[in-house]
């Protein structure tokens, strides 16, 4: 996970798992080695010693820190670049341990414990990282085997119409062919037949392909819509028809025929700048 994507992941995170990332009260990752496999113990205001869950957002990079008793995790980016996750183990007494040697083994077995069910919730909760590569691998251009495709621009017309004709073919199991989808993509651009020629679909045809979005099925000429093809394209038509469009046009008509939340909202930041700016000016 790189910095530019902490602003948005550990927010969500912390909004929807923040509760199970602290276990209602109780302490963060941490089990005794006997109880690996079972619910973590239940904290009350009778358990001794401190644990707490803190968000530091100092700057624009922010870090996670969970203690427990005498120990610890912080995440955190190293340097700037990479995601760390860091458990440190003051005393191996507040897991039921003890302090020879030989308890080595035991002590890793909680530490990565504890690392593995952050990480896990943290997976389930928000994963911008890879929701980034799959917006990049179809916004830019691709090569697969030797093949270039032309990227699939977010915002583009016949980009969404070629979308959103995918999802119309999505329950047919034999699929579609060149032809088929020809005449829904010229109709949802707003075009005669005659005027998406064959040789723009066959173009589309390959650049959706090779983005992963169809596939052509064995044998035949005919092409069906792959579940991630399916799923793109629903988050990318409704992001753009139920939220961009909309809120744009609240936005940007300098007087909406009816107040909007939307609107309401830009008008108070608005305000609040202008105020700010002439406090400074009177401070000048």
């Amino acid at each position: 996970m790189v910095p530019r994507h902490s602003a948005s992941s550990v927010p969500k995170s912390q909004a929807r798992n923040f509760n199970d990332l602290r276990g209602q009260t109780r302490p963060t990752g941490w089990r005794p080695p006997a109880e690996a496999f079972s619910p973590p113990p239940r904290a009350t205001c009778r358990t001794p010693e401190r644990f707490r869950s803190r968000v530091i957002t100092h700057g624009v990079i922010p870090s996670l820190h969970f203690d427990y008793k005498h120990s610890r995790i912080k995440q955190y980016h190293k340097e700037g670049r990479a995601l760390r996750t860091e458990t440190t183990i003051n005393n191996c007494r507040d897991f039921a341990i003890g302090k020879r040697l030989h308890n080595l083994s035991e002590l890793r077995k909680v530490g990565f414990e504890a690392n593995r069910r952050l990480l896990s919730v943290q997976e389930i909760s928000h994963d911008c990282t890879i929701g980034e590569e799959a917006f990049q691998s179809i916004h830019q251009p691709t090569v697969v085997e030797g093949q270039r495709g032309s990227a699939l621009r977010f915002g583009d017309a016949r980009v969404l119409a070629l979308l959103s004709a995918l999802v119309m073919y999505c329950h047919l199991p034999r699929g579609f062919t060149n032809k088929e989808l020809r005449e829904h993509v010229a109709q949802l651009l707003g075009l005669p037949p005659g005027h998406f020629t064959q040789g723009k679909m066959t173009y589309d045809l390959r650049r959706l392909r090779l983005h992963g979005l169809i596939e052509r099925i064995p044998k035949s000429h005919r092409y069906r819509t792959t579940r991630f093809g399916l799923r793109a394209a629903l988050t990318i038509t409704r992001a753009y028809n139920r939220l961009l469009r909309p809120g744009l046009a609240s936005a940007q008509a300098p007087a909406p025929p009816a107040s909007t939340h939307p609107r309401d909202a830009l008008d108070r930041v608005e305000r609040a700048i202008d105020r700010a700016w002439s406090r400074q000016d009177v401070a000048a």
